[in-house]
């Protein structure tokens, strides 16, 4: 690999193991084996490399989460679709337990966003395309055939139960939501709303 390379290399452990605030320059340079001013050289700025190896990390995260809930709810009867749901969400459990620094990473993410204006326009790119992907998942059809009114709905809500499930999680791993609790709570609230206006 070239120094570009390293640095993200190091940028990515470095998050990994302290943290987007607690990285310094001289931790990435290290982790890397290259010299500081090469951060600047290569991204511009230590916030660039490690917003890009933020998004590299959950690129990565996301193409191994999307191997673990595959396949969704979609096809076959509705016993296999809710076996189908409840195997997505005993996978996703596991992954918060598994891999808290990814997690995390996510997290640190949208709150860097909050300060950078251009990270958070890419952010809400990439927020939009998890609700796509959410919902062609759910659905077991290619991404681009979920309805955008899926997309709002669908992939909206599942997006909202995983950012909670796993904010819980990684607060009290000790006391996370199992996948069963989840469900049991899902069915909870969809009596609660009841059936649809006319």
């Amino acid at each position: 690999m070239g120094n570009r390379e390293e640095l993200l290399s190091g940028a990515k452990q470095c998050l990994r193991e302290k943290g987007y605030d607690r990285t310094s320059v001289r931790d990435i340079a290290t982790a890397a084996g290259v010299s500081m001013a090469a951060i600047g050289y290569h991204y511009g700025s230590r916030e660039a490399l490690l917003s890009q190896a933020l998004f590299e990390l959950l690129d990565e995260w996301g193409d191994g989460l999307g191997r673990a809930l595959a396949p969704a709810a979609g096809g076959g009867d509705e016993a296999e679709r809710a076996a189908g749901f409840a195997r997505m969400w005993e996978n996703l459990v596991a992954e918060f337990q598994a891999r808290p620094d990814l997690w995390l990473a996510s997290v640190e993410l949208f709150l860097q966003a909050q300060r950078q204006p251009a990270l958070k326009e890419r952010l809400a790119d990439g927020v939009a395309e998890g609700r796509r992907g959410m919902a062609a998942m759910l659905r077991s059809v290619p991404e681009g055939e979920a309805s955008q009114a899926e997309e709002r709905t669908l992939g909206t809500l599942q997006m909202a139960l995983m950012t909670g499930v796993m904010i819980q999680s990684l607060s009290d791993p000790d006391h996370a939501p199992t996948a069963a609790e989840v469900l049991t709570g899902l069915r909870g609230l969809a009596q609660l709303a009841g059936p649809p206006p006319e």
